[in-house]
Formats: C-alpha cells, sequence, structure tokens
C-alpha cells in the first residue's frame, strides 16, 4: 500500500528520506527517481537531503546497506533453528528477493556504482554473505576452506532468486525449487586456495 501522502515527522531526517527513497524503489527503476523527488514526498526542501546524503549515489548506497542488513539477519534467522541450515537459507534467499524485487536489484545490481566508495555498503553484504557460509559449516563443521563451496552456493540460489524474478519459471513455488536446488547440494572440500577467492575486498 502506497504511504506517499502520509505525512512526515522528521525527528530523524535521514532515517525519512531512506524511508521515502525505499518506497520509491518498490513502485519502480531505482535510477528513475531523483533527489527532489525524495524530498518532495519526504515534506522537505530539496537542500535537505544534501545535510545527509551528498548525492543520489550516497542515498542508494544507504539503503542498499539497510537491505544487506535486513539480508543478513533473515538468513541468518532461518538457519538458526533449522534441520537442514542450507535448504533453510537457500529459501530464505529467494524469498527476500521475491518480496521485494525493486530493493533486491538495487542491491545487486548496476545502479550504484563504484561500490568501493561506500565502506559501509561493502560491509554490510560481506556479513550477509556469511550467513551463507555459516550454513555450509552447519552441515559440514569439518570443512577447512568453504569459500569456493560458499561461491557456487551463492551462484545457484542467486541464480535461482534471478530467474524467478525475470518470469523464467512462472507456474513454480519459490520455496519448493530453493529447497530443491541446495538440499541435495554437495558439499566437497577441494583445495581451491590457488583462484584466490575470497569474500572481502571482492565487492567493488
Amino acid at each position: 500500500m502506497s504511504t506517499s501522502n502520509k505525512p512526515y515527522h522528521h525527528g530523524d531526517l535521514r532515517k525519512t528520506l531512506l524511508e521515502v527513497a525505499d518506497q520509491l524503489i518498490d513502485e519502480g527503476d531505482a535510477g528513475a527517481f531523483s533527489l527532489r523527488e525524495v524530498a518532495r514526498r519526504a515534506g522537505v526542501s530539496p537542500p535537505a537531503t544534501y545535510r545527509h546524503f551528498g548525492d543520489k549515489q550516497a542515498l542508494l548506497a544507504a539503503v542498499a546497506q539497510k537491505g544487506f542488513e535486513d539480508f543478513g539477519r533473515a538468513l541468518s534467522e532461518a538457519i538458526g533453528a533449522a534441520d537442514d541450515p542450507l535448504a533453510a537459507m537457500g529459501q530464505a534467499y529467494v524469498r527476500f528477493a521475491v518480496a521485494r524485487p525493486g530493493r533486491f536489484r538495487l542491491m545487486y545490481g548496476p545502479v550504484i556504482v563504484e561500490r568501493g566508495r561506500h565502506p559501509e555498503l561493502q560491509a554490510a553484504w560481506i556479513a550477509a554473505s556469511e550467513a551463507m557460509r555459516a550454513a555450509l559449516l552447519a552441515r559440514s563443521p569439518s570443512a577447512s576452506d568453504a569459500a569456493v563451496t560458499s561461491l557456487t552456493l551463492w551462484c545457484m540460489v542467486h541464480g535461482l532468486s534471478q530467474l524467478i524474478l525475470d518470469g523464467m519459471l512462472p507456474g513454480h513455488d519459490p520455496d519448493v525449487l530453493a529447497r530443491a536446488i541446495t538440499s541435495e547440494f554437495e558439499l566437497e572440500n577441494p583445495s581451491h586456495a590457488s583462484m584466490g577467492f575470497s569474500n572481502a575486498g571482492r565487492y567493488t
């Protein structure tokens, strides 16, 4: 339900601007709206936005950062009490994407450029990615190097999410699909150290 006509109380203008931008992202392309539109929806003058965000990229990065923080919590909560942590993680991943496609595409898409300029966004992504590694280790505590296996799993669940969002799997239950690709996921532990894969520092 749209809340675009709801008056805001600006005890925390930064939070308000983030909420308005989040609404606009749900309504359409994250790259389509302007800071002026965000200010108008928030009921403040355009210059007021610059007290908290230097430009639109900074605002979008902050929205994506919060998205990853919410994402990490959702994955961790799903894993916590699950009999099959990997399947639970996969289902939570897909549910998060399907619930709000605009936010998910902002988090992973090309709208935010030079992501390395936003270290808090990068840190939030890395923290969320640790939930996938935790799911792997919960099923196979003896895995000494889960980096490449985690990457493989990420590719699977992210690819599934993207296919669903793009309408390529009509008529299929996302939960069933997510469980199907993760419940039978084979945990091998080959040595891939020479590939140099690491979560840290690769999200730029």
